[in-house]
């Protein structure tokens, strides 16, 4: 495996003219066969989601629904956008999935988001039958998902979600402690 990694990093390379960001970004095929983590490259994808928000003045949280190793749905918050509270990325997400399986439920799904979703968030995906959920930064304020309240685990509802917080909570957590240091800085 090492072999072929060094031989696809000489490829991308060797051409005269090589930017820097080039090398230094996987290659642009799905490197999962070779990737030690699966979660965390589909968490960086929710990143990048993140990043968008985070560029459009929006709370920088991104997610992205994955189906049999595929990413078929992406989505950054848009609720200042959109002028519309239910506009998070898990909602959006969730939508956009929805409709590439032409079914209410996401079944064999697993969503990757940035931050622990809200009770709202929360709720949809317990309605939505999502089985798996990744998260990066805890949400002491709305956590849903055993921060503040627990919905996804919750046996008074007709269906629980395997969870797993914390992927990449350093990632996650800086872009939000960076977008609101900007927006305090802003108000002053």
């Amino acid at each position: 495996m090492a072999e072929w990694l060094n031989a696809a990093v000489l490829k991308t390379v060797r051409p005269a003219r090589v930017s820097w960001v080039r090398i230094l970004l996987p290659p642009p095929f799905p490197p999962y066969p070779f990737m030690e983590n699966l979660h965390e490259h589909f968490m960086r994808e929710a990143i990048k989601e993140a990043i968008k928000a985070f560029d459009k003045g929006e709370v920088p949280v991104g997610a992205v629904i994955v189906h049999d190793k595929k990413i078929i749905a992406r989505a950054h918050n848009q609720t200042e956008l959109l002028k519309d509270p239910t506009a998070h990325a898990e909602m959006l997400a969730i939508t956009q999935a929805t409709s590439v399986l032409e079914n209410a439920r996401l079944e064999k799904t697993t969503m990757y988001v940035t931050m622990e979703p809200c009770a709202m968030c929360a709720g949809a995906l317990v309605l939505a039958r999502c089985p798996e959920l990744y998260f990066g930064a805890w949400d002491p304020k709305a956590g849903a998902c055993g921060t503040l309240f627990n919905i996804v685990h919750d046996d008074r509802l007709n269906h629980r979600i395997k969870t797993h917080g914390g992927l990449m909570e350093r990632d996650s957590k800086t872009l939000l402690q960076e977008f609101f240091k900007n927006l305090r800085k802003e108000k002053r």
